[in-house]
């Protein structure tokens, strides 16, 4: 019974540990190649479905529009988080490192972080990692295939779950960067 315990270890070690550290070497290089990353959502926040389109230029610049009847616009140049509509009747500005968003746009933070975490493997499609800093928790998936970012799980500023998928990733695309410039307000 120890020789099997014993072997079984041995497979463990020499075996297990060496594949989990390739998955995140992957992960990395590809996270450390991506300057950006154009993609569509879906987001969810409790019942509420959101879709739209976004891109992310790391670090911290992100630029989304809502697919719905007010054209939400969600923008960051990396400091200031703006959330408004197409014509601008409503305008929600948030300092970006009160959300945890400035986390998942940092990709060094994230590479960080995913060196020292151990992930779980989601019916072999998926890589998951839990990251906690300070008051956020983060969880972010990653694809076993292509190793290509593909959602996170956050709480909101209200403490709402937001779940977030992403698809048909495009990575360093030509991108225009005006689309990061903070939206003026309309005064009325």
């Amino acid at each position: 019974m120890t020789k099997k315990i014993s072997i079984f270890l041995l497979i463990f070690v020499f075996f297990i540990k060496p594949l989990k550290a390739s998955i995140k070497e992957k992960i990395i290089l590809n996270l450390k190649n991506t300057k950006n990353i154009t993609f569509n959502f879906e987001q969810r926040i409790n019942d509420f479905l959101e879709v739209g389109e976004c891109t992310i230029e790391y670090p911290k610049k992100i630029f989304c529009k809502y697919d719905n009847k007010k054209q939400k616009i969600m923008v960051s140049n990396g400091k200031i988080l703006v959330i408004t509509n197409k014509n601008k009747s409503s305008y929600y500005l948030y300092p970006l490192n009160k959300t945890p968003l400035e986390l998942i746009l940092d990709k060094n933070f994230l590479i960080n972080k995913i060196e020292d975490l151990d992930f779980r493997n989601i019916e072999n499609k998926y890589y998951n990692f839990t990251i906690i800093n300070q008051n956020n928790k983060i969880n972010i998936y990653f694809n076993s295939k292509n190793y290509n970012l593909i959602g996170w799980q956050t709480e909101d500023i209200y403490q709402n779950l937001a779940i977030t998928f992403i698809s048909k990733i495009k990575t360093n695309q030509e991108i225009n960067r005006k689309i990061f410039k903070i939206p003026k307000r309309k005064i009325n």
